[in-house]
């Protein structure tokens, strides 16, 4: 097969990294593997991936493996996508580790990450946690991480959409000269980190504007958990090192606004079903999906709180997560909360 544009795999066939193959294959030579060998049969047989993006036809062009020696190889001389969850992304970064450092695989290529969170027990952001693996390796991949506000079955559809690609130059090079094009715009920066937290603080703000919409609080609830989402989102980036104006773009309050009001926003739907009076545990079973959000949470608190911070949205989800307070109950504590200048002078202590 002659390849076209750029040679890129994509880790994980889950929605967004199956919508972001999708969009790649028009104009570049796509590889998307899976882990499961019966998931990867199903892809060819149906030619659509009726679990995560039921009535999207996948591309002709799209190549489909399991193997991931294979992957690896493929990309070689272009694009590594890892669309995995927060989760599994440490054991994939091992993965790929070793696997660029024994034969057959080919070089290491650039590493875009998708993932949107803090990994549980080191809070470290995606990118950080991929640097980690391979810290101390000649050979590491340079890095880099997409984010934006993006609803994967938008994206495989072809809906107009515009994201963010942060990272090492050769890495954001190449997502704007795989990705940009067609229905999708991709703008460039250098704020790895303000582009990480802002797609990781969103999705727990998300569960709280789920929480508000389903207890029926109106629109001047929602806009304010949302603007003053944004504070504490901005407030956490620039104490770990991010610039206040990233928050101001797609990464932030782009991103912030589709979760919170979007009707495919997962972790929007955690916070309705809990609003509902729904178990936790059977909201999460129920969704099929990753909501990052419900495994940030603490984290995202526990960081603000070393730091002296303020975050009390966060802190009125994590302890209805926790159920140490109903729904009614955290928007009772919120407003409860005493008078304050809206953008003080010095950051809240």
């Amino acid at each position: 097969m002659v390849k076209r544009g750029l040679p890129l795999t994509v880790l994980g066939a889950g929605a967004w990294g199956s919508a972001l193959a999708v969009h790649a294959a028009a104009r570049n030579d796509v590889l998307l593997w899976a882990r499961d060998p019966e998931l990867v049969q199903h892809l060819r047989r149906r030619g659509e991936n009726t679990r995560y993006l039921p009535g999207v036809e996948l591309p002709d062009s799209l190549s489909l493996a399991d193997d991931l020696r294979q992957a690896l190889h493929h990309a070689a001389g272009g694009l590594v996508v890892l669309a995995v969850p927060v989760a599994g992304l440490r054991d994939m970064a091992r993965a790929l580790r070793a696997l660029w450092s024994s034969a057959g695989a080919g070089a290491p290529a650039p590493v875009l990450i998708l993932a949107k969170g803090f990994e549980q027990g080191s809070a470290l952001l995606p990118h950080e946690v991929v640097a980690q693996v391979f810290d101390g390796w000649d050979g590491r991949p340079e890095l880099g991480v997409l984010s934006g506000p993006s609803f994967a079955l938008e994206v495989a559809r072809a809906m107009p959409v515009a994201l963010v690609a942060a990272g090492a130059r050769a890495v954001v090079d190449d997502a704007v000269r795989a990705l940009h094009g067609g229905s999708m715009r991709i703008y460039a920066s250098d704020d790895t980190v303000g582009v990480a937290v802002g797609g990781a603080v969103k999705n727990v703000l998300a569960i709280a504007c789920g929480v508000c919409d389903g207890l029926q609080q109106g629109g001047n609830a929602r806009a304010a958990l949302i603007t003053r989402g944004l504070a504490e989102m901005a407030r956490l980036g620039v104490a770990l090192g991010a610039r206040l104006e990233t928050f101001m773009g797609l990464s932030g309050i782009g991103d912030l606004v589709l979760t919170c009001t979007g009707e495919l926003s997962r972790n929007r739907r955690v916070g309705l079903q809990l609003a509902a009076g729904k178990d936790l545990q059977a909201v999460v079973r129920e969704l099929g999906h990753v909501a990052e959000g419900v495994y940030t949470a603490r984290t995202v608190l526990d960081l603000a709180q070393q730091r002296g911070l303020q975050m009390p949205i966060t802190e009125q989800v994590c302890e209805l997560l926790d159920r140490r307070v109903d729904p009614p109950g955290a928007v009772a504590a919120l407003l409860a909360r005493e008078p304050r200048a809206e953008a003080p002078r010095e950051p809240p202590r």
